[in-house]
C-alpha cells in the first residue's frame, strides 16, 4: 500500500470518528430581564434584523441548522458562536454597565456601517440575514441614536 493511500484512509478514518463527537447545542442559563430587545426596545424594524442577523451567533437563542450534524463543521460554527457570544452576547445585555453597553453599542454601529457584520461566511447560507441598505441604515441610525450616555 502506497505512503498517500495510506494518509488518505488514515484522514477518512479520522473523519469517520469524529461523526461521533457532536456539539452542545444546549443554550447556556440567561437571567431573566437580561436580553437586549427586552430592555432596549427598539423599534419592530431594528428587532427583526437583530433578530435574522445577529442573534445567531450573538445571544443564546442560537438555531443550529442540520449541518452542524457534520464534523468537523460543527464544531467549527460552534467556535464562531462561542466567539461571537464572547463578543457580544445580546442575551446577557443586562449584565453589561453602562459604559461597557455605550462601546458595544458603538461597535454595533460600526460593524454595520463597515459591512463586516453579519460575517459573509454566514449570510452565505442565511439569506435572511442578508442586511439591505436599508436596513443597515435602519440599525445604524437606531444605534447610534440609542447609545447609552
Amino acid at each position: 500500500m502506497s505512503k498517500k493511500r495510506k494518509i488518505m484512509l488514515a484522514l477518512l478514518g479520522v473523519l469517520v470518528i469524529l461523526q461521533f463527537i457532536g456539539i452542545d447545542k444546549t443554550a447556556p442559563e440567561t437571567p431573566e430581564n437580561t436580553d437586549f430587545i427586552q430592555l432596549e426596545k427598539p423599534p419592530q424594524q431594528v428587532a427583526e434584523i437583530l433578530k435574522n442577523a445577529c442573534y445567531d451567533c450573538h445571544s443564546h437563542n442560537t438555531k443550529y441548522p442540520w449541518y452542524t450534524n457534520i464534523q468537523p463543521l460543527g464544531m467549527w460554527i460552534k467556535g464562531h458562536v462561542k466567539g461571537g457570544r464572547q463578543h457580544l452576547n445580546f442575551s446577557l445585555w443586562g449584565n453589561y454597565d453602562g459604559k461597557k453597553k455605550a462601546y458595544k453599542m458603538e461597535e454595533i454601529f460600526e460593524e454595520v456601517l463597515e459591512k463586516h457584520m453579519p460575517m459573509k461566511s454566514y449570510t452565505f447560507l442565511h439569506d435572511e440575514a442578508k442586511l439591505s441598505d436599508e436596513d443597515r441604515k435602519a440599525l445604524t441610525d437606531w444605534a447610534k441614536g440609542s447609545a447609552p450616555q
